[in-house]
């Protein structure tokens, strides 16, 4: 049993979760997060679990995936109750792999800046549908007018979608990727239906994310054709090793999003640290692109102006100097609060 203190901590997450990323996108997991944020049973028997395991993705995905019926949050107590087992189990079994192959949308536009052929390195890799930008049609809308780029080989089956602040972001060509690879502590086989089927249970229900299933699935169709080998591994252990494999000839980007949250403070100290040297440490150019939300590293936040709005957005940065806020799910990309 969790003490007073563990169960006011878990309220705050799921309350946060609640009123900052669901509220807006997903309302019946904003119901779901502030009736369990108010239910000190639900919140005691969360507070038994291990932190990883009690976070509201994992929590609601594992509810599903166990049959729980999306309905609010009152009609599906109980069986949240009756089925806390089943619940716990699946959580313990899987674990939260976002793997939103539309955030490659909010990617083009930086790697479109590197000149030449570049390697692409994914740390919290999933499934590697990240590591296919160029393989992916874009539609974006900007304040001029729609923009539609495909890529160099043909329109493709997947067609991702994100509105700019400006017309200047709209890449003027896709990159020259000779290299992918990726690393997780759990990679997901992209030709496992089990496994690609948990990645699309993940996604939340709401009208902001039914197109995100379908979206999925066709890239996970693209993916299996030319499937990247994800390696299996600590990201903090594993970087500088895997890094050092890709091609002396080609700009190597380390890229992620939303992976540094699942570390503590002086891990995310330490991965900032070794990617600031990571180009001296394997002798070739590296660019260090991330995706994050604002509380992960404090040199990061300070480069956020006062008073802009970050509920649903990562900061996006370029070796760590913030260049644009980039949607959670790469809905839309603004550059406009760190233009220069």
């Amino acid at each position: 049993m969790g003490s007073d203190s563990d169960a006011a901590r878990i309220a705050a997450v799921y309350d946060d979760f609640g009123r900052r990323w669901a509220r807006r996108t997903s309302p019946l997991y904003e119901d779901w997060a502030l009736g369990i944020a108010s239910d000190p049973e639900l919140l005691d028997r969360l507070a038994a679990l291990a932190p990883a395991k009690r976070q509201p993705n994992l929590v609601f995905a594992g509810a599903r995936w166990a049959g729980c019926p999306l309905r609010p949050y009152a009609e599906i107590r109980s069986w949240l109750l009756d089925h806390w087992d089943a619940v716990v189990t699946v959580g313990a079994e899987r674990s939260v792999q976002t793997n939103e192959a539309n955030r490659c949308a909010t990617w083009l536009p930086p790697l479109a800046r590197i000149d030449g052929p570049i390697a692409l390195l994914e740390v919290g890799a999933a499934a590697g549908l990240c590591l296919f930008p160029d393989r992916y049609s874009v539609e974006y809308t900007t304040p001029d007018a729609p923009r539609r780029i495909d890529p160099p080989a043909g329109p493709s089956e997947v067609v991702l979608s994100c509105a700019l602040d400006t017309a200047a972001s709209v890449p003027n060509r896709y990159p020259e990727v000779v290299w992918r690879r990726g690393i997780d502590l759990d990679p997901i086989d992209v030709g496992d239906p089990d496994a690609v089927a948990w990645l699309a249970n993940l996604i939340w229900p709401g009208p902001d994310h039914d197109a995100r299933a379908a979206r999925l699935r066709a890239a996970a169709a693209i993916a299996v054709t030319d499937p990247p080998e994800i390696v299996r591994g600590d990201l903090l252990e594993r970087v500088t090793d895997v890094a050092a494999a890709a091609p002396a000839e080609a700009t190597l980007v380390v890229f992620h999003s939303a992976v540094l949250l699942y570390l503590d403070a002086a891990q995310r100290v330490r991965f900032a640290e070794i990617m600031a040297g990571l180009g001296a440490a394997i002798g070739r150019d590296v660019v260090w692109l991330s995706n994050e939300t604002i509380g992960t590293l404090p040199a990061i936040d300070a480069q956020v102006p006062a008073g802009t709005p970050t509920d649903h957005r990562f900061v996006q940065t370029w070796n760590g100097r913030a260049i644009a806020l980039a949607g959670q799910h790469g809905a839309h990309y603004e550059t406009g609060p760190f233009a220069r």
